[in-house]
């Protein structure tokens, strides 16, 4: 170890997260990681760490924390205001903070989640291969609170950043997430309404599903009082429960579920579904399948 981050405030729990733990659903535990892989794996690209390397995501500011030793750090995701020792620091950008000195994190205006990358990375012990912390199953380290200290992994097994500053998009006012049907839509009546309806992002989303509220789905005639066995679910599938109100799985989605999904949000947006926050507007676009 050559340092530590020690929490001195946070308003909602900090987790450790990695790229996770893929390939164990077959015995009930899911991949877990970070809920905004794109943004994690890029701070670890600015501090030339390994992309599997495990930093700290942040949900909605309001974090402190006292550095021990002197640490190379990035802040990726969603943009909040950051100061160490009252000092302005950069974002998509290395910066050294000393040992002694505190960084805190204001509430971003756009997007959820930010991550903290340190050079030599967040060094808890892994659990099943993995340092992320899963909210639905409880695998991986508990999550971070008030007092809890981290431990930093040595810089001098990594390379050395060489990287000013990246240029970053802001996440955009109304969310639009690309989804190709099935295996469920013949659940619905009118499984194309998914799209043509607006949806707000329910305050009951977390890092397992983002919850949705508009105008519901209604089930086609055939389906009405039918229960499905529980199947196999995967990342970013749309599952409609009874209430009609879509639910997008994130990173800790259960392996299984009852309901029918009616889609499957594509990979590729996955990483902006992750920075959703209550209150914004959701849209989907269909993908026609060839």
């Amino acid at each position: 170890m050559s340092g530590a981050l020690t929490v001195a405030r946070t308003g909602f729990p900090v987790l450790v997260q990695d790229l996770g733990r893929p390939g164990l659903a077959a015995i009930g535990v899911g991949a877990s990681g970070a809920a905004d892989r794109g943004a994690l794996t890029f701070g670890s690209r600015l501090l030339a760490n390994p992309e599997t390397t495990a930093g700290l995501e942040i949900t909605l500011g309001g974090f402190e924390a006292t550095i021990a030793g002197t640490q190379t750090l990035a802040l990726t995701g969603a943009v909040a205001p950051a100061t160490l020792d009252g000092r302005p620091v950069p974002f998509a950008a290395p910066f050294t903070a000393r040992h002694g000195q505190r960084l805190v994190l204001g509430v971003p205006a756009l997007g959820l989640r930010t991550y903290l990358s340190v050079r030599g990375g967040i060094t808890v012990d892994p659990v099943l291969g993995s340092r992320s912390t899963d909210v639905l199953s409880g695998v991986g380290p508990p999550p971070l609170t008030t007092g809890s200290t981290v431990p930093v992994g040595d810089p001098a097994c990594t390379g050395f950043p060489c990287l000013d500053v990246a240029p970053v998009s802001p996440p955009p006012a109304m969310l639009t997430l690309g989804v190709d049907l099935g295996p469920r839509h013949d659940w619905f009546d009118d499984p194309l309404s998914l799209a043509r309806r607006l949806w707000t992002v329910s305050s009951q989303s977390n890092r397992v599903g983002i919850r949705l509220e508009g105008q519901p789905l209604t089930r086609s005639s055939a389906c009405l009082g039918r229960e499905l066995p529980s199947e196999g679910v995967v990342l970013g599938a749309v599952q409609v429960p009874s209430s009609g109100l879509p639910v997008v799985f994130l990173a800790d989605h259960p392996v299984t579920g009852g309901y029918p999904v009616i889609g499957v949000v594509r990979s590729t947006d996955l990483d902006r579904a992750a920075q959703a926050r209550p209150g914004q507007t959701v849209r989907f676009h269909i993908h026609e399948s060839r």
